[in-house]
């Protein structure tokens, strides 16, 4: 979970690679490294802390060169040091490596390297790869195959770049951690993710598990380990530059919050037809899921929420569906074959665990599909179909517009899969798409009428904070929470409301407030679960709308339009995101790089 950058090309590499780091800094920020081929070797600057710390220290140096790379790192292997910090390099400086991924049999490497004279000074298990590489071209071996045979060695997950003294060329490869090109012109860029080189170019090269790419001011060559060439074509990023950016908001994570509208209305274009009550997935035709008997969907954290909420949604329609944490799905995956349709949900594509969890289902014999925000990612390419829910690109770590558009498309699936299953879908679309395409609008008057920042302040002071919900408002109730403990490291928690009497009703004081989720379904019963908090000291937070019975029995109110109650939770989630981001705000949080958390898990 780090983020990588590399530049070839006559400009000076530095800009470029100190605005990729900035640009990929939610993906790691314990600490951060550059290193450039000045002419004279390879020069190196980097140091714990975050990004703007090494700016300081590299706009105070000398550092010039036209071939360069970076990283930002989130720890792994050894705490957060200077020492730590990538790039790393052999005993000569005469190689230099940055990787994101977990090197599994590093210790015995690092033995086997120590027997021959290797000295090393960090904790991590990148180090290992400086020194192999060296070790071969002591050897005697050519540049390109030394760093081919020592790839070949590593066993485990990785992105890899590195660079050779006095050599204009960058070595990478990929197994198991995302890694791409950016091309424009006689500029070349090597990163984790897109938007590190957004603002240069939106061609992309999306490398795929046992690629190895050679970039030199010529362009690229794309082989196996072996050294066969590889065909990978590129394809057009449609992410406006500009959403990198946190432009007129203080945070990332606000200005998504306020994007929502936008991704949504992204999401749903060219797919629902309100008129004609019809639903349009591009790549699915009529009787596509016409054979499919049961649904597993498998994600991690946020996207598992969302997993909650498609599972739900099917099981109202009389399809069998279970949402399973992926990093759980090794250990008790129900039994799959040819009719069972494994859903894979995960915003970048990449997330480790559930690419496993879909290899794994793959394996088995499923039929698998991705419902992921990139194009060209690990997900979308090794399952059998994939549905973009086009957000744009998501900064911030809390995850908040992909949370949105993830639930919006797996209600298409839902009503899609039952429809060519039982000849009809679950809901009446008639009513439901009318609603779905004003969905970006009632969000727009969620943000403008939000009483969020009052809320907050309200119950800044309280021990811990409780959110309820029942069917479609469950899952929101375990977002609520997740978003805020994530970033306002306060203790929260998400229950079905019905469970609060079986235990955590223990834990209820007047210092624990209760927002309570309420989406047009099963409400009196959480209306009661609400209510025997309230008797018990908790103020109550209803999230519903201005007429719904639970404003005159709580003590707060969060409003939200009234509408079905498939959107109802999508709007409820909007209010307890800006009652998260305004409690952080006020604690001083540093709410776009939380503590201890990375945006892409890439590693299990």
């Amino acid at each position: 979970m780090c983020g990588i950058i590399g530049h070839v090309g006559d400009d000076d590499a530095i800009e470029t690679l100190l605005t990729g780091l900035e640009n990929l800094e939610y993906r790691g920020y314990d600490s951060a490294g550059v290193a450039v081929q000045n002419g004279s070797g390879i020069a190196i600057e980097k140091r714990s802390g975050e990004v703007e710390e090494l700016k300081d220290s590299v706009e105070e140096g000398s550092l010039k060169g036209h071939v360069g790379i970076g990283h930002t790192r989130w720890s792994t292997h050894g705490p957060p040091t200077d020492e730590n910090a990538h790039p790393h390099t052999d005993e000569t400086t005469d190689v230099a490596v940055v990787h994101n991924g977990i090197i599994e049999n590093y210790a015995e490497l690092k033995e086997w390297l120590k027997e021959r004279g290797c000295e090393f000074t960090s904790d991590t298990d990148t180090e290992v790869i400086p020194h192999l590489i060296q070790y071969y071209l002591d050897e005697g071996l050519e540049s390109e195959t030394a760093f081919r045979e020592a790839i070949d060695d590593l066993e485990g997950s990785y992105a890899v770049t590195a660079m050779v003294s006095d050599e204009h060329v960058l070595y990478a490869a990929r197994k198991g951690s995302p890694l791409v090109v950016g091309i424009e012109d006689d500029e070349f860029f090597l990163a984790s993710d897109v938007p590190a080189f957004l603002e240069y170019t939106d061609s992309v090269v999306f490398l795929e598990d046992g690629d190895v790419v050679i970039v030199d001011e010529s362009g690229i060559e794309c082989t196996d380990l072996d050294g066969n060439p590889v065909r990978r074509e590129p394809e057009t990023v449609d992410w406006d530059p500009e959403q990198a950016g946190k432009g007129e908001f203080d945070h990332f994570m606000l200005k998504e919050i306020h994007e929502q509208p936008t991704s949504l209305a992204q999401a749903l274009e060219g797919r629902i037809d309100p008129e004609r009550g019809r639903i349009r997935l591009e790549g699915f035709g009529p009787g596509s899921f016409e054979d499919v008997d049961s649904v597993q969907l498998i994600a991690c954290g946020t996207s598992y929420h969302a997993a909650l909420y498609g599972a739900f949604t099917l099981r109202q329609a009389d399809v069998e569906a279970t949402a399973l944490l992926a990093n759980e799905y090794s250990v008790s995956a129900p039994p799959v074959d040819e009719n069972t349709l494994v859903i894979a949900v995960t915003q970048s594509g990449e997330t480790a665990d559930t690419l496993n969890a879909l290899r794994e289902a793959a394996a088995d014999g499923a039929r698998t599909l991705a419902v992921t925000n990139v194009v060209g990612s690990t997900a979308a390419r090794e399952a059998d179909d994939a549905v973009f829910i086009r957000a744009g690109p998501e900064i911030g770590v809390a995850a908040t517009k992909t949370f949105s558009s993830q639930v919006v498309m797996l209600t298409l699936l839902a009503q899609r899969i039952t429809a060519d299953r039982h000849g009809q879908p679950a809901a009446d679309l008639e009513s439901l798409l009318p609603e779905l395409s004003h969905a970006p609008g009632a969000i727009e008057t969620v943000l403008e009428g939000t009483d969020a920042p009052d809320i907050a302040d309200r119950y800044e002071d309280s021990r811990s904070y409780f959110f309820i919900g029942r069917g479609l408002g469950y899952p929101v109730a375990l977002e609520g929470a997740l978003k805020f403990k994530e970033i306002t490291y306060e203790h929260a928690e998400g229950f079905a409301s019905g469970e609060l009497k079986h235990g955590p009703l223990a834990l209820v004081t007047p210092e624990t407030p209760v927002f309570a989720v309420f989406v047009g379904e099963e409400d009196e019963k959480t209306l009661k679960n609400a209510e025997e908090a309230q008797t018990r000291g908790a103020p109550v937070i209803a999230v519903c709308p201005d007429d719904h019975r639970a404003v005159d029995v709580a003590d707060a109110h969060l409003s939200i339009p009234d509408t079905e109650p498939e959107l109802a939770g999508l709007l409820a989630n909007v209010q307890l995101q800006l009652v998260s981001y305004y409690a952080a705000d006020n604690l001083g949080r540093p709410i776009d790089k939380p503590r201890n958390l990375a945006k892409s898990v890439t590693v299990e």
